[in-house]
């Protein structure tokens, strides 16, 4: 074997092992797969880098929770910055949860399970949306029945239950979606209709 080829299987092998925390944080074992999580102490899966998902509700600016107060669904960890916070969860999770597992909705629309900002977000018909940022949410906003009809079809068919890594991989380098725009164009679009009303 050349030189050549064996840097180019380290590089990949170090990529691959460098990639294993995240993949196992956001690829659990349980229902709730996969999600835009982090580990933090004996939080494994910890949503939405430990903000209340609950105060996008309830106070309609995202906030961070604390480690004393949460709850765990399927190992993944909630944290509240409030026990009524924590009480409101507790009796209707499924109300707070964000969609796609709080990914960036505009990813998902490509079927791209990644980013997902906990300050980028916007409630829509009573449910919460994260963004990868404001580029991504004003591109979800320039057609925003479209872009749902695509997010939910990706996430339904291809993206829910699977690792988010190896569908990155695929949707990113194997196979982008017959729609997929880069950043660029995403941002030419919303420019050219005006922007997303976000």
């Amino acid at each position: 074997m050349t030189l050549l080829p064996k840097l180019l299987l380290t590089s990949l092998a170090v990529a691959t092992l460098q990639g294993c925390a995240p993949l196992m944080t956001q690829s659990p074992e349980g229902s709730i797969r996969p999600l835009n999580a982090v580990a933090d102490g004996e939080d494994k899966h910890l949503m939405l880098f430990g903000h209340d998902v609950v105060s996008y509700f309830t106070e309609s600016k995202h906030r961070l929770g604390s480690p004393a107060i949460k709850t765990v669904i399927d190992g993944v960890t909630f944290r509240f910055a409030t026990a009524e916070h924590k009480s409101l969860f507790d009796k209707e999770p499924a109300k707070y949860m964000p969609q796609f597992n709080g990914y960036c909705a505009n990813g998902i629309v490509y079927g791209i399970p990644w980013g997902g900002d906990a300050d980028s977000w916007r409630i829509i018909d009573g449910k919460l949306y994260m963004f990868g940022g404001k580029g991504s949410r004003d591109g979800f906003f320039v057609d925003v029945p479209r872009n749902m009809a695509y997010a939910n079809k990706y996430w339904n068919e291809e993206v829910k239950g699977s690792n988010a890594f190896v569908q990155r991989v695929k949707r990113l380098i194997v196979n982008r979606v017959p729609h997929y725009q880069t950043g660029e164009q995403l941002a030419d679009e919303v420019k050219r209709t005006g922007g997303g009303k976000s």
